[in-house]
């Protein structure tokens, strides 16, 4: 299983998915329509390492954080 993370304002406690690739995760959080707008701007971690490519390879116990995009001053 993946563990996936959403941080900051998107306020969602972590789920667990059984996914093999970062498509695949990315299909299923698809399916949650509070999300939606988040997996377009979001950055994504996968065991705190940025990645740009939803074809990543998952193993069991990863971690796959969303990163909501910020502002500051």
């Amino acid at each position: 299983m993946i563990k996936v993370e959403f941080l900051g304002p998107i306020g969602k406690e972590p789920v667990e998915i059984d996914a093999k690739t970062l498509a695949e995760v990315a299909a299923a959080l698809k399916r949650d329509p509070e999300l939606e707008k988040w997996l377009e701007t979001a950055a994504v971690a996968v065991n705190d390492t940025m990645v740009d490519s939803l074809e990543v390879t998952l193993k069991d116990g990863d971690r796959v954080s969303l990163l909501p995009p910020v502002c500051g001053g």
